[in-house]
């Protein structure tokens, strides 16, 4: 390993952006206030507002030794020659290049996926269990990981594998690589709906009544082209709630937690409804699409003049270049760059709630009944009422739910 200006810069910037993290959470925590916000002392009872405020302190705490954990893991790996080590472990097995990064890159992804056990175990299984949440149990933990194990290696190494042998053997190939990855995205988004989500959730056709109805008068005066509405089965595995909706072109769905429809009326739901299809009708998910393509492109671009850099393996203690370290490695100079890709990213996200809020109201003329959904959600799912606005402009992909309430004029 060397100590040269990447050495330093990686360093460096791992270090401050966990510190960073880490002020915004700190602040978080101070920022927890005893007085109910007074949008909400009509909904939250002060037993449940007290144990959102301890709900968001455990889960600080433990993000805060998580982070240390993997920054400390990170650095004793690097420092001590790990990634070298575990190139010549590899190379040593004498298969070709592109299995020998499937080997590297699949071995590093394992490591991670280990380091976190314990505390996804905890926050499962204890955190979430201590405050009425967790409905899984350790078997349906286990084969969600196992199954996410499996998709993850059947989809990602051909992936990877392409793209390994893209980088040794076609010119500009960080083109060809931002081409696939895109084309590949794209497939994965209109098929897992049908193929990959299933397998962890049961999707059953909303029944026949008033909901079901109210929904599809909704679709059809927006005119969205909603295909099909699903009850998913969250309960499963949480308490929680919340709704979504998938799929490209004609092949939209729309799935309800199950939790979602026994803790709201009517008007609240088809108000939730509308502002997914607000997302629609505002055009943020093409917005989004479009700006995470053009993202990828550029990072192909950067890794394009990056790969098998003989400073950077210098920094990283790795003795002979190949394709497949530089992929390890350009991940790692890259990340304060998706940091910050990250904020704005939020940003844009907060904005687009926003309008899609603005929308279902507007649409279903009924601004109370979506601000009732948003009370009843953050009160069920013990959010936090007064987060503190810098973590929320490093963090949150939702405004507060106290800004949203007051943006739909019904305090």
């Amino acid at each position: 390993m060397q100590i040269n200006a990447w050495f330093l810069f990686i360093t460096l910037a791992l270090f401050l952006f966990w510190k960073l993290d880490l002020f915004a959470a700190l602040l978080n925590l101070k920022a927890l206030s005893p007085e109910i916000p007074e949008a909400f002392q009509e909904f939250v009872e002060e037993d449940a507002y007290e144990q959102s405020q301890e709900y968001t302190r455990e889960k600080s705490v433990l993000g805060i030794v998580s982070g240390i954990a993997s920054l400390v893991i990170l650095f004793t790996f690097w420092w001590l020659g790990g990634f070298g080590w575990l190139d010549g472990v590899v190379r040593g097995w004498g298969q070709g290049p592109i299995v020998t990064g499937l080997i590297f890159v699949g071995a590093l992804m394992m490591a991670q996926q280990i380091i976190s056990v314990p505390f996804n175990l905890y926050g499962t299984f204890v955190l979430e269990e201590r405050f009425g949440f967790n409905r899984m149990t350790f078997s349906t933990w286990f084969l969600d990981h196992l199954k996410a194990a499996i998709i993850g290696v059947l989809i990602g190494a051909p992936l990877l594998a392409a793209l390994l042998w893209l980088f040794q053997s076609v010119p500009m190939a960080w083109l060809w690589g931002w081409v696939l990855v895109t084309a590949f995205s794209l497939g994965l988004t209109y098929v897992a709906p049908t193929w990959i989500m299933p397998l962890f959730n049961k999707f059953e056709p909303l029944d026949d009544g008033e909901l079901k109805s109210k929904i599809h008068a909704m679709a059809e005066k927006c005119e969205f082209p909603l295909k099909e509405v699903t009850v998913m089965d969250g309960s499963k595995r949480s308490a929680k709630s919340n709704a979504f909706f998938t799929g490209l072109g004609d092949n939209k769905r729309i799935a309800l937690f199950d939790t979602l429809i026994e803790n709201h009326t009517v008007p609240e739901l088809v108000g939730v409804l509308a502002h997914e299809i607000g997302h629609f009708k505002k055009r943020h998910i093409i917005k989004s699409l479009v700006i995470g393509i053009f993202t990828t492109g550029a990072m192909f671009f950067l890794l394009g003049f990056m790969m098998e850099n003989r400073s950077l393996f210098d920094a990283f203690g790795v003795e002979k270049t190949s394709i497949y370290v530089s992929l390890v490695l350009f991940g790692l100079v890259i990340s304060p760059v998706n940091e910050l890709l990250s904020v704005a990213g939020n940003w844009m996200s907060r904005k687009h709630e926003f309008e899609a809020d603005a929308y279902a109201a507007e649409v279903t003329g009924n601004p109370e009944a979506m601000a009732n959904a948003l009370r009843k959600l953050s009160k069920d799912n013990l959010s936090n009422l007064t987060p503190h606005p810098f973590y929320v402009f490093l963090n949150y992909t939702h405004p507060p739910v106290v800004e949203r309430v007051r943006a739909l004029g019904v305090e």
